[in-house]
């Protein structure tokens, strides 16, 4: 593999990056009829460039092709004076796995988060992602919880 390059996206990377964030949405199950509508895209992407806003994308790029994604936000906790980063998305390009860039865009996270004096840096995947988790298992430590949502309306 040629040289791999983390970095902070950039506003000329939508059309690079759309592709990402679909096959990230897809391996969801959000897809189809169940896709996200492209307003919540649009207001996502457009988070990434708002100074206001505590959320941050990163891209990961190898001979100018944009092959993975990263996005983390960071917020409050009731259990730390700090804020904690939720590491919200990550997907690398199927064609691209087992190579190192899941674990460079983590590991981009945490040098972000280490400079902005975040201690804690966390995440959920789904119990059945297991090339992920056999990923994680060797970067974080997974604590047992078990999430719950419910949408209110």
């Amino acid at each position: 593999m040629s040289e791999l390059i983390i970095r902070p996206v950039a506003p000329t990377d939508f059309a690079a990056w759309k592709p990402l964030w679909d096959g990230y949405n897809a391996f969801y199950g959000r897809e189809g009829a169940t896709a996200l509508p492209d307003e919540v895209t649009q207001a996502t992407w457009g988070h990434f460039f708002n100074p206001d806003e505590p959320v941050f994308g990163w891209v990961a790029e190898v001979d100018g092709e944009l092959v993975g994604l990263c996005h983390c936000l960071y917020h409050r906790s009731t259990t730390r004076l700090a804020l904690t980063c939720y590491l919200q998305d990550l997907f690398t390009a199927p064609t691209r796995r087992q190579q190192g860039i899941g674990r460079a865009l983590i590991e981009a996270v945490y040098g972000q988060a280490r400079e902005a004096g975040i201690q804690r840096v966390y995440w959920q995947t789904h119990v059945t992602n297991t090339t992920g988790r056999r990923l994680y298992d060797q970067v974080a430590q997974h604590h047992g919880f078990i999430i719950y949502a419910h949408d209110v309306r």
